[in-house]
């Protein structure tokens, strides 16, 4: 992967990580792996109901980790990957 790709990875799951930690008690989140091989993918699903919006991004295992590593994102995440 280039360093442009790189960056551009970053500046997505940034944009995630804010959507996700300024979400509203009606955010809802899906989280759930797509493809195991060659490697992992894992889709992200983040509804807002509220304004009627919607925003699925895949991810690859090292960007998932990186969103995972804050506490908030991972919290919120958690709690509705278990219900």
């Amino acid at each position: 992967m280039g360093c442009l790709d790189l960056g551009r990875g970053q500046r997505i799951v940034d944009s995630l990580r804010l959507q996700i930690l300024d979400g509203g008690p009606d955010q809802s989140l899906r989280l759930r792996q797509v493809f195991s091989t060659p490697r992992e993918i894992y889709r992200l699903e983040i509804r807002e109901p509220d304004v009627g919006y919607s925003r699925i991004t895949l991810l690859d295992e090292d960007a998932l980790e990186d969103l995972l590593e804050t506490d908030g994102v991972r919290e919120r995440v958690l709690a509705q990957h278990s219900d």
